[in-house]
Parts: structure tokens; C-alpha cells; sequence
């Protein structure tokens, strides 16, 4: 057992290794799955096989000693070699490759259960939604608000409250679904969204847009306009660079599953959201790769509503809860 334990702890150390070098394309969620399953395993047969067989061992070395003990004792002799009072407790302690393996297991396993129906951790790696959310922040995600889903296949199984216009939420980004993606909704299901010279209406309807104080970017080190929105009662800022144009070439835009629900122009874009999907934009607007360059969000690539900012090392003022 100790050889096979081995191979398969090399085996997670190479997988993880080779993800980092990005030699494959990793999956945390199917990697913490199978070291629960794993580790699971050993922790039964160390409760129901192993344990049994050391205490079984420990319960015969006993009942030797007081056999020997009794023998002497009829043969008169009262005084006899003691053993080492830690034998018993070597006999009873795990070997190396359970404590790697069954020992861990209720700690992997509450981090499983955690992440995959409560709460789950993420980075934001890049500014597309600045100034909600700055590279570097980490951050907290819902992953019970839209409905349960099983972990790795992410099948749902609790219907929960469907997303709404100015949640922001985590997804699996459709071209690439291990990869994982934030944005804010923008449109629901039904809805026609049209974004035209920076301009955004939903179902015919103008977005209320209120310029505030311009916003310092750090990263660039320059000044960008900052807007106060409204969504459906929700109320965030946006940024818009004047230097970018709001519209979209035929070779910037991937081709996407319902395609033909957008219509591209030098203004803009315009969409009617099918059934089943979303419309994703990025708050820093002319700085954000989103649903008008790769189309939709189907309801099955949605990962959680993203809270709560724990921890930005670079400002500890980050911390706290975001609109």
C-alpha cells in the first residue's frame, strides 16, 4: 500500500506541476473531487480495515504479556523483563501513507462541500471590471443564489432566484469553458440590449448614466470618465475611454452560438438575449472582452454571483462588499 500511495500522491504532485508550468490545461474542481473520492477511499479502509487489524495487534500483544505474566507467575517467579511501554502505541499509529491520505480527508472534504455549494474563492486577473473590481482583488462568490450545482459536470439541481440585470457574476467563459469569467448581467433572457455610441438601452429603453468625477487608473496613469448606472434599481459605476470607438469590426467579434440575434454597426452593437442566456458586459466598457465580442452566457455555464471582496494585499481598504 505504500508503494501504490506513492504513485498516486506523485501523481497529483505531477498533475499540479504541469499545470502551473502550464504544460496541460488544469481543473481545480475536478482535482479536488477526485483527492476527496481518493482520501475518502483510504479513510474507510483505515476505519473499517486497518484500525480493526493495528487494534487487533495492540489486544493480542496485551493478552500475550498477561498469558506470559500468568505462566511465571505459576511457575513462582513474580519479577519479568518489562516491554517498552510505546510498543502498544507504535503498534496502534497510522503508517506514513494514511496520515497523507485518511488524515486528510475531513479537511479536503469540508473544503469540497464548502466550495462547491457555498462559497467559492476567486481572483480578479485583469481590469475589466474596474472600477467594481481591481486587478488583484480576491473575492468571495454565492454559489447557492442562482441554484445548487453539482460539482465538475455543474449540472444544476436547486432552481434558486435566476440572475438579474446588475448581478455580477462568475461563469465559465463560453470559447473556452474551463477557463473562468466576470462580468456584470446586463441583459436577461427576452431582453434587446443595444449598446450604440457608448450608449446602452434595454428594450427600447435608455439606461440612466450620470457622469461623476473622473477616475485615476493606477495601471495606466491617466484619467478615464467615470459613470454612475442604474440596473434595474441596481446602482454601479462604469468607466468609458474616449480614445476607443464603440464599434466592432467583423474581425474582432468570434463566431457564437444565436449569432444572428446581434447586429453590428460602427455605432455599436444591438442583441436580443435567446432564452436561456445572458447578456455580460465588463464596467470598465471600452476595456472589457464580453458578450459582444463572443455572444452569450447559457444558464449551464454560470458558476456563482460574485459578494464580497476578502482580501486585496495590495489595499487592505478593498475589503468589504461591492455593487
Amino acid at each position: 500500500m505504500a508503494f501504490l500511495t506513492s504513485l498516486i500522491l506523485a501523481s497529483f504532485a505531477g498533475y499540479i506541476g504541469a499545470w502551473y508550468f502550464g504544460a496541460v490545461e488544469g481543473n481545480f474542481a475536478l482535482l479536488l473531487f477526485l483527492a476527496t473520492l481518493v482520501t475518502g477511499l483510504y479513510w474507510l479502509a483505515e476505519r473499517f480495515y486497518f484500525l480493526p487489524r493495528r487494534r487487533k495487534a495492540a489486544d493480542g500483544l496485551d493478552a500475550s504479556l498477561t498469558q506470559r505474566r500468568d505462566d511465571l507467575a505459576r511457575q513462582g517467579i513474580r519479577e519479568v523483563d518489562t516491554v517498552d511501554p510505546k510498543t502498544r502505541e507504535r503498534l496502534l499509529m497510522q503508517p506514513w501513507w494514511l496520515d497523507w491520505t485518511a488524515g486528510l480527508f475531513p479537511v479536503i472534504l469540508a473544503v469540497f462541500l464548502l466550495r462547491s455549494f457555498l462559497v467559492e474563492p476567486f481572483k480578479i486577473p485583469s481590469g475589466s471590471m474596474m472600477p467594481t473590481l481591481l486587478t488583484g482583488d480576491l473575492i468571495l462568490v454565492n454559489k447557492f443564489t442562482y441554484g445548487l450545482r453539482l460539482p465538475v459536470i455543474n449540472t444544476k439541481v436547486t432552481d434558486g432566484t435566476p440572475p438579474a440585470r446588475g448581478d455580477v457574476m462568475v461563469f465559465r467563459y463560453p470559447p473556452k469553458p474551463s477557463m473562468d469569467y466576470i462580468k456584470r448581467v446586463i441583459g436577461v433572457p427576452g431582453d434587446e440590449v443595444a449598446y450604440l455610441n457608448k450608449k446602452l438601452t434595454i428594450n427600447g429603453k435608455a439606461v440612466d448614466k450620470q457622469a461623476v468625477p473622473e477616475y485615476f487608473d493606477e495601471e495606466s496613469m491617466r484619467y478615464l470618465k467615470q459613470y454612475s448606472e442604474d440596473l434595474s434599481g441596481k446602482r454601479h459605476m462604469l468607466l468609458n475611454d474616449d480614445s476607443r470607438r464603440a464599434g466592432l469590426s467583423e474581425a474582432e467579434v468570434m463566431a457564437f452560438p444565436n449569432q444572428e440575434n446581434c447586429r453590428y454597426s460602427v455605432e455599436g452593437v444591438a442583441c436580443k438575449v435567446p432564452p436561456g442566456h445572458y447578456f455580460m458586459m465588463g464596467d470598465n466598457r471600452d476595456n472589457s472582452l464580453d458578450s459582444r465580442y463572443w455572444g452569450f452566457v447559457p444558464d449551464k455555464n454560470i458558476v456563482g454571483r460574485a459578494f464580497f471582496i476578502w482580501m486585496n494585499f495590495g489595499d487592505l481598504k478593498r475589503i468589504g462588499g461591492f455593487q
